[in-house]
């Protein structure tokens, strides 16, 4: 975190808030930009007087949330026409897409709203709100909501901080290790579901199949 504050610092206010902006937005894409650590590293130099507080914090809420409803707008418009692909049908089957409409239909607000606070997932859950069709009034107030809470917190974080760097850093690999380990057990579990639901699928397909076959020998005999 100290290389981050030391590259924030040695640029001017404007950059500054661009580069928090870029990171709050790049990670609805690329996952593995370590955002929170800029976006708490801003709320430090908000604490020092280098930044404004409630700048930063409308930069990084603005192009998070705006990146993440960019990425659901190109899943609703592109999506469905992927997953007619042969790639697309190799990612997801008719029947599990169709288990995914009927579980957004469901959860899709909560779902949406928690993803916000996982790595990873803050990426996925948009895109396939997008692919299922769910519509734009049911996906954007819960991500509006969690953005602001979850950047919201990093940046009133680092701007209490005062001098203690040190303890920032702590305080946000300790909160990342634990969403990281809740956003490995669901990966886990979302894995285990497509690859059964992918195995029951080819087996009954299998099953049909077998047993037409025995139909028409019996109608030819």
């Amino acid at each position: 975190m100290s290389e981050a504050l030391g590259f924030l610092d040695s640029l001017s206010p404007v950059a500054a808030y661009l580069l928090l902006g870029v990171g709050a937005a790049v990670e609805n894409v690329l996952p593995v930009v370590p955002a929170d650590t800029f976006i708490a590293t801003g709320g430090f130099l908000a604490g020092l007087g280098t930044l404004s507080l409630g700048g930063a914090f409308l930069v990084v809420w603005g192009c998070n949330a705006g990146g993440a409803l960019a990425v659901y707008g190109a899943g609703r418009r592109y999506g469905p026409g992927f997953l007619r692909t042969k790639a697309g049908r190799r990612l997801a089957s008719e029947d599990q897409m169709a288990a995914l409409a009927r579980f957004y239909g469901r959860w899709g607000m909560a779902a949406i709203f928690a993803s916000r606070f996982l790595p990873g997932f803050r990426a996925l859950v948009p895109v396939f709100a997008g692919v299922t069709g769910q519509t734009a009034l049911r996906v954007a107030p819960p991500l509006l909501v969690a953005s602001a809470i979850w950047y919201g917190a990093l940046l009133r974080l680092g701007y209490l901080a005062g001098e203690n760097l040190d303890k920032l850093a702590e305080a946000v690999e300790r909160a990342n290790a634990w969403l990281l380990a809740v956003s490995a057990i669901l990966a886990v579990a979302l894995g285990a579901w497509w690859w059964w639901t992918r195995r029951t699928a080819r087996a009954g397909g299998a099953a049909n199949t077998g047993g037409g076959a025995g139909l028409d020998e019996d109608a030819g005999a």
